[in-house]
């Protein structure tokens, strides 16, 4: 399986928060390719350097340490979110859907509002 977090699972995930028993083992087995895009890593950034955040200084060792595949931003990925229906207006998490249809990868998120898009979805 493919997958992809949303950042608030990936936080989730560093903090050994609670996601659900599906997503925590489908991250975990090694047998899975797990993608975090660098648009999480912007957006955690900027709400850092906001004080809106919490999230580790380390932020790029912790992705590596965790064995997390990184995923960059590319022009089909921001012509993709650009074209996506209006059902969400965040930029980072309709880069995030463009990125896992473009990709074909599961994305891993709480968000409902993910179910209105044409993209494949693993509760966490």
């Amino acid at each position: 399986m493919r997958l992809l977090l949303d950042t608030h699972v990936l936080l989730w995930w560093l903090a050994d928060r609670e996601i659900s028993a599906g997503s925590r083992r489908a991250i975990a087995d090694p047998t899975n390719d797990v993608a975090v895009s660098a648009a999480s890593a912007w957006e955690i950034s900027i709400k850092k350097a906001l004080g809106k955040l919490v999230a580790p200084d380390d932020l790029e060792e912790q992705i590596q340490a965790g064995g997390f595949t990184p995923l960059p931003i590319r022009i089909d990925h921001a012509i993709a979110a650009g074209a996506l229906p209006r059902h969400h207006d965040d930029p980072f998490d309709r880069m995030l859907i463009a990125q896992a249809r473009t990709e074909q990868l599961t994305l891993v998120s709480r968000d409902d509002r993910f179910r209105d898009y044409d993209v494949v979805l693993l509760p966490a």
